[in-house]
């Protein structure tokens, strides 16, 4: 009898365990689903992508890589990288990997990691929900050295049902072949401060306690060539995390982002920061005046006038 107890108080430990460690997975696909479907919203990556990678490459928020270094995609420093690292071993002893301030950085890199590399230009000619394909691409593409990474990733994404967050997230980005010289140098560091490249401008993040002031005196330009840049004016608020242009926005997207479909509440201010695109340009090619709001589901040109 005492035996039969044992047996019984062992079965409800394991399935107590295994209810936990199913707790813990969903909570951390919950955490992190709406910055994966923001990421397929602005840069093509599918979400169940993006969260299987983070799952498997993270062991679901639990590796050291992720727990210290906030790197939920086991990005390694590569010789473009410049901001802070951690070592790990790897592949080899003591490998250099990527470190960040926050997972939301981790999780915007990993879009740029592949949307901004020519090893991976490939994968945004395949449809969006097409997760088995990105996964076989990923693997072929030189992304992981297990020879089981593509298989491996589409079970943790059909396990966790990943594939659902993939659907009706509105995307319109052409394959990026013609990079227009957008090499992979993603971070560049001045003044201790990271440097961003989109459309070939070059942006930082506002951290806490930055102002206007501050900012533009760190890169030698006045308050109002900061604000100019940036299509604000003097009455703008700075926030921790927001995106600042340091040099002016071209006048055009590159020839990869011709359309942006608009998104539910987006304004075309939004739409301007997050192609690097000055605003009138923006306006005008669209034949809307300054203040006019973009619908939901509406194309916006990116770099000619709309057809009549």
């Amino acid at each position: 009898m005492l035996k039969m107890r044992n047996i019984v108080l062992i079965l409800f430990m394991c399935l107590g365990t295994n209810v936990f460690a199913q707790d813990a997975k969903r909570q951390y696909i919950d955490k992190y689903k709406n910055t994966a479907v923001a990421q397929m919203r602005k840069s093509g990556v599918p979400a169940s992508i993006i969260l299987g990678q983070a799952c498997l490459e993270s062991a679901y928020g639990q590796s050291s890589l992720a727990t210290k270094g906030k790197n939920h995609f086991g990005i390694k420093c590569h010789n473009s990288w410049n901001g802070d690292k951690i070592y790990y071993d790897d592949d080899l002893v003591g490998e250099c990997f990527r470190k960040y301030k926050t997972d939301e950085e981790s999780f915007i890199d990993h879009s740029d990691f592949l949307r901004y590399n020519k090893r991976y230009a490939s994968l945004f000619d395949l449809k969006p929900t097409d997760y088995k394909s990105w996964a076989y691409g990923l693997k072929k593409a030189g992304y992981a050295t297990n020879p089981k990474y593509a298989e491996t990733l589409i079970k943790v994404i059909e396990d966790n049902k990943l594939y659902l967050y993939d659907k009706g997230v509105k995307i319109q980005v052409p394959s990026p072949v013609e990079l227009e010289k957008i090499e992979f140098e993603n971070f560049v560091i001045q003044l201790n401060r990271k440097i961003f490249t989109r459309n070939n401008v070059k942006y930082v993040i506002a951290n806490e306690g930055d102002s206007f002031e501050t900012i533009a005196d760190e890169f030698k330009l006045t308050k109002r060539q900061l604000l100019k840049y940036n299509d604000l004016d003097r009455k703008a608020q700075i926030y921790a995390g927001q995106e600042l242009y340091i040099k002016p926005k071209k006048k055009r997207s590159s020839s990869n982002f011709p359309v942006h479909i608009a998104q539910e509440g987006e304004t075309m201010h939004q739409i301007s920061q997050e192609y690097a695109v000055k605003l009138k340009s923006l306006y005008r090619y669209n034949n809307m005046k300054p203040g006019d709001v973009p619908e939901e589901g509406q194309e916006i040109f990116m770099r000619n006038k709309m057809k009549r």
